[in-house]
């Protein structure tokens, strides 16, 4: 370090210190990329409704990176079609997954979305929403478990936990239930060996902790819940021993090159971004939507019931500049736990929902929530009809899972109903490529979005090591946005 002097084209200077380089493949975990078939430790997450479409997995996949597809709040039907693509486009690459959601409300839907990945060879498969373990999830997770030639055990399907609380954590880093493991086996669904096998390795080797996100979010801080997750992984490893790898990455405010180095640097094996990937050119979000997001600023955000489980109370973070989704989608949660019925509720408030919100008359609402749950699951339908609270749930779900898709499809005429799951990120981001080629969305690519923020991460990893040995970095020392290649340094 330091006291040498040495002469260049600009004249003498003096040599402060000198650190080795860093490259963006070394940030996280090791074993991570080589577990995944990846070049960086580095995932774009399963953004719902398909926002994160087929298109951006096969262009993560191609680029040496991890993508999902956001097959949440979608149809079989949907998710079929794209899984069919994706197996078309990727079929030799085993870097790219689905997503499988929790479907409280639609249990058969969230078993049919499990066969499907499981029977279509999807090799990885993110779960998320999951408060407890599920006979769909443990089984994404242990079907195909066998003994390698070393004797070790060898995993078919590579499972993604997105998880926010620490008990949850835990269920996926612990052996699947005795009980789940006996429902599957009872049914025909995994075989004795695989039983066998889960009990000796945990449900998920890959936990992804999410912090203050867009979507469904605790709104928990990533320097308090990371680290506790992380000490649990610790002593949940001194239990398997080397029988496993649990890997913990980091989701959640990550919009700019500082937020994946401070990932990275609490101990993160790996990154997950949503909200930023939102405005890339290959998301299924409208341009109209885009361009909203583009304005975002951090404090931009604000919490709002969600459809999936709108009846629970609980609540997602979305966009709040140039929309008033929240405010509405706060009253008709109101009104559904205030009154016992639709029948009940004041005449004023019934008329400015129909007015503002459903912009058409509740009973046609209705019938177009039968018509759509006909097709979906008619026993939601039967239910209704038995019960009124139900029934008006079914009618409020309709504008809250609609307003998503009015964003995602750019209707014009619901700009100011527009849900856009938005996580502070997005206005982090919005500052940090500001004046740079990033600011034009047409190169806001998922692959240059992601080279940029590992590159960037890793700049500013080596030049606080520099400042650590005593380097004088300066303080306003930063990374810029710049044209990178996935190839560079292959």
């Amino acid at each position: 370090m330091g006291g040498e002097v040495r002469e260049g084209t600009g004249g003498p200077h003096r040599m402060l210190g000198s650190l080795p380089a860093l490259y963006p493949e070394w940030l996280g975990d090791r074993s991570f990329c080589a577990a995944h078939g990846v070049r960086f430790p580095y995932v774009a997450g399963e953004m719902a409704n398909g926002i994160a479409t087929t298109r951006m997995v096969v262009a993560m996949a191609r680029a040496g990176l991890l993508g999902f597809f956001g097959a949440g709040g979608l149809g079989f039907e949907r998710v079929e079609r794209a899984v069919d693509e994706l197996r078309r486009e990727l079929g030799g690459h085993a870097n790219w997954g689905a997503n499988l959601i929790h479907s409280p409300n639609e249990p058969e839907l969230e078993d049919r979305i499990a066969d499907l990945l499981l029977r279509a060879g999807v090799p990885t498969i993110c779960a998320s929403a999951f408060a407890d373990l599920t006979p769909a999830v443990v089984r994404c997770a242990v079907s195909g478990l066998r003994r390698g030639p070393d004797g070790r055990i060898v995993r078919r399907v590579r499972l993604f936990a997105k998880v926010s609380r620490p008990e949850v954590a835990a269920r996926f880093m612990s052996p699947a239930p005795a009980d789940l493991l006996e429902t599957l086996l009872v049914r025909g669904q995994i075989t004795q060996e695989e039983r066998a096998l889960a009990a000796l390795v945990p449900v998920a080797e890959d936990i992804t902790v999410e912090a203050d996100s867009g979507g469904h979010t605790d709104n928990r801080p990533l320097v308090s819940l990371l680290p506790t997750i992380i000490r649990l992984r610790n002593d949940r490893l001194r239990t398997f021993g080397d029988a496993c790898h649990i890997r913990v990455g980091a989701a959640g405010g990550l919009g700019t090159p500082d937020g994946v180095a401070a990932a990275f640097a609490l101990g993160a094996g790996y990154v997950v971004t949503g909200s930023v990937n939102q405005v890339a050119v290959e998301s299924g979000m409208s341009e109209e939507a885009k361009s909203m997001l583009a304005q975002a600023d951090i404090a931009d955000v604000v919490m709002a019931p969600a459809a999936d489980m709108f009846e629970q109370g609980v609540k997602l973070q979305v966009l709040r500049r140039g929309t008033m989704f929240a405010g509405r989608a706060a009253l008709l949660y109101e009104l559904y736990r205030d009154h016992p019925s639709l029948e009940a509720i004041p005449a004023a408030a019934r008329s400015r929902v129909e007015r503002d919100l459903l912009r058409a008359p509740i009973d046609q609402i209705w019938r177009e929530t039968v018509d759509f749950w006909q097709r979906r699951d008619p026993r939601e339908i039967g239910r209704a009809e038995h019960d009124p609270k139900h029934r008006m749930a079914l009618v409020f779900r309709w504008y809250l899972g609609n307003s998503s898709r009015w964003a995602i499809d750019g209707e014009a005429s619901r700009r100011m109903d527009y849900q856009i799951w938005c996580g502070p990120a997005m206005g982090a981001f919005n500052r940090w490529v500001r004046g740079s080629f990033l600011a034009e969305v047409a190169n806001r690519t998922v692959v240059q979005i992601a080279l940029n923020l590992l590159e960037g991460a890793a700049v500013l990893t080596r030049a606080h090591q520099a400042r650590c040995c005593g380097v004088p970095v300066p303080a306003a020392f930063s990374f810029a946005p710049r044209r990178l290649s996935p190839n560079a340094g292959a």
